[in-house]
């Protein structure tokens, strides 16, 4: 059995494959920096593969599914992507196309990749990574980030649907963590205006419901109360709420 984890050096990502590597899954660590990766090693009862990629880049996603095509994946976590908070002027175009390319583009590409071999034997799991920031209507302040979860949520959810009409043994999930204690808010430039939950935990939630084959995975009661509130709220309010939430991520620097 096998696992391939995407954005795996540290976070959510190193976290799962842990939780895999102790139910006995060989793991192939895909991040960009071979220092982090090489760290990561460590943490493992079995030596874990590594490759060094930046999936921000179509053409090295394109090859990370050519060097592992053959690998038979029954695994795949979507992993990899990373956010960027303030104005919408201020924050670099070319930035904000590295987050679409990675957060959705990459994501995109290795889950239709990886589909078409799962459907052919008809086995097998993908966990996109997504936010409850997906359920939202909008972003102020991490707008493009909060898109391109929406995106990875709405994309999920659709093939899932599909999966489930033709009876398929291969199924996906959507993980979507609220504020986690991750190097993601070192990368957005901002502080969690709430407690975060331990990576850890989310990757040892995350992992038992999708061998549940639960659709959406929340961790955390507080995000899954706040979910179901928020279907009662107006977009308005809704925007001015996540508004107040990220601003209070950049001052509270």
């Amino acid at each position: 059995m096998k696992a391939l984890i995407t954005g795996a050096s540290s976070g959510i990502g190193l976290e799962i494959a842990k939780v895999l590597d102790k139910k006995g899954y060989e793991i192939i660590l895909v991040a960009r920096s071979i220092d982090k990766l090489e760290k990561a090693k460590k943490h493992f009862n079995n030596e874990p593969k590594i490759i060094i990629m930046d999936l921000s880049k179509e053409e090295n996603v394109k090859d990370l599914y050519k060097q592992t095509k053959n690998e038979n994946i029954d695994i795949l976590v979507n992993n990899a992507g990373f956010g960027a908070c303030g104005f919408s002027e201020t924050i670099e175009v070319d930035r904000e196309i590295e987050m679409i390319n990675t957060n959705v583009k990459a994501l995109h590409i290795l889950t239709k990749l990886f589909l078409n071999d799962m459907i052919k034997k008809d086995s097998g799991y993908i966990l996109n990574v997504s936010s409850s920031a997906s359920f939202l209507p909008g972003g102020p302040l991490m707008t493009t980030y909060y898109a391109t979860k929406a995106y990875v949520t709405s994309f999920t959810n659709g093939i899932w649907y599909e999966l489930k009409k033709r009876k398929s043994n291969v199924h996906i999930s959507a993980l979507c963590p609220g504020p986690v204690d991750t190097n993601f808010n070192n990368v957005a430039n901002v502080k969690f205006s709430v407690k975060p939950m331990k990576p850890d935990d989310v990757a040892r939630y995350a992992v038992k419901n999708l061998f549940k084959k639960k659709r959406l995975i929340i961790p955390g009661f507080g995000i899954r109360f706040t979910r179901a509130i928020s279907k009662f709220a107006t977009e308005k309010f809704l925007l001015k709420f996540t508004y107040g939430i990220q601003e209070k991520k950049i001052y509270k620097k």
